[in-house]
């Protein structure tokens, strides 16, 4: 089944307990962040602690009702220009309001999920994966159908493999 609209919001108001997602791409090309996007690549920078939108809002209300979002983005250095906006525009604020990110860097090392796809899980017992072209165009939102077994491998593996957010951009010009 595919999601999207309604049915893909109801997954982020409808968990109990947590909703994780694994990010594999370099980048992620949305159209509703291209002209932000242009804007940080010709030096535009926002205050990450004055964010507050649908999303920081939604991150806050989960975190005070003892629901927990994380996120482990695997990638390698160099960072792309997508990468470095995503930390200081998303990452950032997100992470202020709640939001569990973790850095797995494989840039000297063997890549423990090779071959993983991006995905979301909630709580433990719902996948749903995101399908993206190669340059990180998202094509669809597909549930799982199958045993969701392979995929709480794959976070754990994740969440033992890598490092805070805050942590790993110590020191990172954005």
């Amino acid at each position: 089944m595919l999601l999207a609209g309604e049915e893909w919001a109801a997954r982020f108001a409808q968990f109990q307990r947590e909703a994780w997602r694994l990010e594999t791409l370099p980048q992620y090309l949305m159209p509703q962040e291209a002209e932000e996007f242009a804007s940080f690549r010709d030096g535009a920078r926002i205050d990450p602690a004055a964010v507050s939108n649908e999303y920081t809002d939604r991150l806050r209300r989960q975190a005070v009702a003892g629901r927990i979002q994380g996120r482990v983005h695997v990638l390698t250095r160099p960072l792309s220009d997508y990468l470095r906006f995503e930390f200081h525009h998303y990452y950032r604020p997100h992470a202020l309001a709640g939001e569990q990110i973790r850095i797995l860097d494989v840039t000297n090392r063997p890549n423990p999920l090779e071959g993983a796809q991006d995905f979301w899980m909630f709580d433990c017992s719902e996948v749903v994966l995101m399908n993206y072209h190669a340059d990180g165009r998202q094509i669809s939102r597909e549930v799982w159908a199958g045993d969701v077994a392979p995929f709480l491998e794959y976070q754990r593996i994740a969440v033992s493999e890598s490092v805070s957010f805050e942590e790993y951009v110590k020191g990172l010009d954005l």
